[in-house]
């Protein structure tokens, strides 16, 4: 999330006195990591990036980022050389810098912001000119951080690149600039003095800096419907990032999520291009990489790096117009997709990377390849012979700028001109020739008070009310409520993918716990029940015994966090024991429904959290007890079954399907009334617009957002503008047609309410 492409904000702010950050402090978990896979890395002599890199174990991972030089590996006299490998117990864990920040600070103007350059100057073709054919390779290889650095962040690079295992952690901004500032010192002194450009994961905040707040999913941040809020998680994430001393942010993820197994559909916007390409719009001063491009989000099978099997038509209505809204907001950097699209690997696709992204859709700012995508065409997907074959025609035939890979110096030979120009443009763009170091001002709002209640504003308006039979909620404190389940008491469930653990969050975050402590003003009685994976059970009886004396049960249930792969499965449900636990529990319980038995397997109420990040336990509570009335909507079709895995909004069926809930769905705890629809024009013409207008009345008693906010008893008049543009789609022969036909209007309330009006 930092120019985030499109969603983040100016990173420039003005720090007032300093104040303590009091968040509650979480519960460790056994295991304190996340497991995550590389989607990212940084590069030799031009950037560096945190990704997920597993260890031996297979059962932790640890962020890792990348690192560029200047042509030279020489380094400082007390720089410490390895003398053997890093292993896991001799990890610092974690970084022991005591963070302090303000509890508010303001932001400058957006007076600058870093966008795909238009042209190239003329000062940086002659640099690419001055270069010797290595240190133009130098510029298009990106490399991981942990080859370079020892178990405690300390550079250790000698002139045999990739003899140590080095292990990356959760650095605080502070402890990351010094990395980073000291590569700085040499890439600018060294060689061609270049700097350097780091990149960073900040996929929802600066999800890799100690401290720095954990923002709401992607999927989450799209339940909101507002696009202010993928903007506030952006420019708080480019902040931070900054004062990392990271520039580049592998953040948006704009992939259109189809098959609701892939394992990556809570990264991105969900399944409408709309809705994903209106929170794709925003600018900031990180440099952004939009991903991944393209049609990433339907894999055949839902598996992660699978095929995808899209016809062209429907990938330029579909899959491309969040991606548009991006460029056209000036994303500068982009990273292709894993895997083949209609039978072409996207990484030596021409059609795709160069026809369709730089000639069709204009994009001018430099690719990136995701994580070893080139040296895969040789040993994966046997699109080329040899991995010099694969760099060829990553280079030759798709504009391909730079490489993501451990250590790759097969680039010569080629021309590299344009692209290292690029890579440059974006540096100057960046003002890294000006100052590459970390800003160290920023650090001290990294975690701030404003940026914690940013966080939880988002979650509050994202989490979805999906079922709510006799009113079960919202709680009452007078009520005795058991809590149970393992998502209830751990922070580390809150973020998912691309995080790390509850013993590293020790301090900066909530659960929901907490949040109900917070809420109630008493400790709530908790019991874990299961366990995450559901393979054990936790004091069966006892549960069983504190169930039939609740008045109410609350149960958290969801999935051990994961990052690519790692995530993929089999089936679209929880495990059996999480699905005991709710029947069980539902028998047991004095508010348990009796009217048949099928009803005894179907909660009363049903939340739906997403992932709210590592504030989102209060949001939580609050919603739960009515402080904050539920406002989030689905931004994509839960299927009712495995089968209907890829069915979206915008897919038509011949046999008419019944999904759990429809794209949009959401309840609140008051009942908005839709009345009074007109329509400006019964005909609609290109140029000339229609207005449709419909009253909107709260008949209950708490303030809803529909996503418009209607005070309890208020009726608001809303307007909305239809353009016969927007009723236009690609045929089959690539040609954009508008067809005349009647159209209906048809708003819709909620399931059992549709107003028309032709």
């Amino acid at each position: 999330m930092a120019d985030y492409s499109s969603v983040a904000g100016d990173a420039s702010a003005s720090v007032p006195a300093s104040g303590t950050n009091t968040a509650p402090a979480t519960q460790p978990d056994s295991s304190p990591y996340t497991s995550n896979s590389a989607d990212s890395a940084s590069a030799v002599q031009t950037t560096v990036t945190p990704t997920g890199t597993p260890v031996p174990s297979g059962t932790v991972a640890v962020p890792s980022a990348g690192y560029s030089s200047s042509g030279t590996d020489e380094l400082p006299a007390s720089t410490a050389l390895p003398s053997d490998k890093c292993t896991w117990d001799k990890v610092q864990i974690p970084d022991p810098v005591m963070l302090n920040p303000v509890k508010s600070y303001s932001y400058q103007p957006e007076s600058s912001v870093v966008q795909a350059p238009g042209k190239i100057d003329k000062d940086i073709i002659q640099m690419v000119r001055g270069l010797t054919l290595e240190e133009k390779i130098g510029q298009m290889t990106q490399i991981e951080v942990g080859q370079i650095i020892d178990c405690n962040g300390k550079l250790n690079r000698t002139a045999s690149p990739g003899n140590h295992d080095g292990i990356y952690q959760w650095y605080s901004a502070e402890k990351f600039a010094e990395l980073t500032d000291a590569v700085q010192e040499i890439a600018t002194k060294k060689g061609a003095k270049i700097p350097v450009i780091w990149g960073l994961d900040s996929v929802r905040g600066a999800n890799y800096v100690k401290g720095a707040v954990i923002f709401p999913a992607g999927i989450a941040t799209a339940a909101t419907f507002n696009p202010q809020f993928a903007y506030d998680a952006g420019r708080v994430a480019a902040k931070d990032t900054r004062a990392a001393g990271a520039h580049w942010a592998f953040a948006p993820v704009l992939d259109i999520g189809v098959n609701k197994f892939w394992s990556r559909t809570y990264e991105n916007f969900g399944e409408d291009p709309f809705l994903s390409s209106q929170m794709a719009l925003i600018r900031s001063r990180v440099a952004a990489c939009m991903k991944h491009f393209i049609a990433y989000g339907n894999p055949f099978d839902g598996s992660d790096r699978a095929d995808r099997h899209v016809a062209d038509h429907e990938l330029l209505e579909y899959y491309v117009p969040s991606f548009k809204a991006a460029i056209d907001a000036g994303s500068a950097t982009a990273m292709e997709s894993y895997g083949a699209v209609s039978g072409e690997t996207v990484m030596l696709s021409n059609f795709y990377l160069q026809t369709l992204l730089r000639e069709h859709l204009g994009f001018k700012g430099f690719m990136v390849t995701d994580w070893g995508e080139i040296l895969s065409q040789a040993t994966i997907y046997m699109t080329a012979r040899d991995p010099e074959q694969a760099v060829e025609g990553a280079i030759l035939r798709t504009s391909t700028d730079m490489s993501m890979v451990a250590d790759d110096a097969s680039f010569s030979n080629i021309t590299l001109a344009l692209s290292v120009a690029r890579i440059l443009q974006a540096k100057k763009d960046l003002g890294l020739f000006e100052n590459p170091y970390a800003d160290k001002e920023l650090q001290k709002t990294v975690g701030s008070a404003q940026d914690i209640e940013s966080g939880r504003d988002t979650a509050r308006e994202s989490i979805t009310l999906l079922k709510n039979e006799n009113s079960v909620l919202p709680l009452k404190t007078s009520e005795s409520v058991l809590f149970l389940g393992p998502t209830l008491n751990s922070s580390r469930y809150m973020g998912g993918g691309w995080n790390e653990g509850d013993a590293v969050y020790q301090g900066f975050a909530d659960t929901v716990l907490t949040g109900i402590k917070q809420v109630t003003g008493s400790e709530p009685s908790y019991m874990p029940a299961v366990d995450i994976d559901g393979t054990t059970r936790y004091d069966w009886d006892g549960v069983i015994a504190a169930a039939k004396k609740a008045d109410k049960v609350v149960i958290g249930l969801g999935e051990r966090t994961y990052a690519e792969n790692f995530g993929n499965i089999d089936e679209l449900t929880l495990p059996q024991a999480h699905i005991d636990l709710v029947s069980s529990s539902l028998c047991w319980s004095k508010d348990a429904p009796v009217s048949s038995a099928a009803s005894l397997m179907t909660p009363n109420a049903i939340v739906n959290a997403y992932l709210p990040g590592s504030y989102g336990g209060l949001p939580i509570a609050e919603i739960l007890y009515g402080k904050v009335n539920p406002s989030g909507r689905l931004p994509y079709t839960y299927p009712a079954h495995s089968s209907q895995a890829s069915h979206t909004i915008w897919q038509a069926s011949y046999v008419p399907y019944k999904p759990q809930w429809q794209f949009g769905f959401g309840l609140g705890y008051s009942t908005i009334k839709y009345s009074n629809v007109t329509v400006s024009s019964t005909t609609l013409e290109i140029g000339s617009p229609i207005t449709v207008s419909v009253s909107l009345t709260n008949t209950g008693t708490y303030d809803q957002k529909e996503p418009v906010e209607v005070k309890a008893g208020q009726t608001k008049q809303v307007e909305l503008t239809l353009k016969a543009e927007d009723m236009a789609f690609w045929d089959r022969y690539l040609r954009r047609r508008i067809e005349p036909s009647p159209a209906t209007v048809q708003l819709e309330a909620d399931p059992q309410q549709v107003l028309e009006r032709l």
